[in-house]
């Protein structure tokens, strides 16, 4: 399964970054390869529907999970219609490796 997390930056050690739209890279995650890819979010800065872009992307990624901090209604109506599963989390003290552990418990 490919799973995107938000992250505020390019590698493995990165803080975990709430904001799905907004986010500065997402992590791609594959669990049965166990490789990670990161991908900058081009969105990052737009003036308005950086969430449903970025709920693009994950499809166009074709994810089957994302985790995040928060999600808007328009990135969860699309998220929702390609059955993507949505996961909140609200530690700040996160990083991708630390979520990538628990993932593959």
């Amino acid at each position: 399964m490919k799973t995107i997390i938000t992250s505020s930056e390019n590698k493995i050690t990165a803080a975990f970054d709430k904001r799905f739209g907004r986010a500065a890279w997402f992590c791609l995650y594959d669990d049965q390869t166990g490789e990670t890819e990161f991908i900058e979010n081009s969105n990052v800065h737009s003036s308005n529907g950086a969430g449903t872009k970025a709920a693009e992307k994950a499809v166009e990624l074709k994810v089957e999970k994302v985790i995040s901090g928060d999600f808007g209604p328009k990135a969860k109506d699309l998220l929702e219609k390609f059955d993507i599963q949505m996961v909140i989390l609200q530690d700040d003290d996160l990083t991708i490796e630390s979520i990538i552990r628990k993932l593959k418990h």
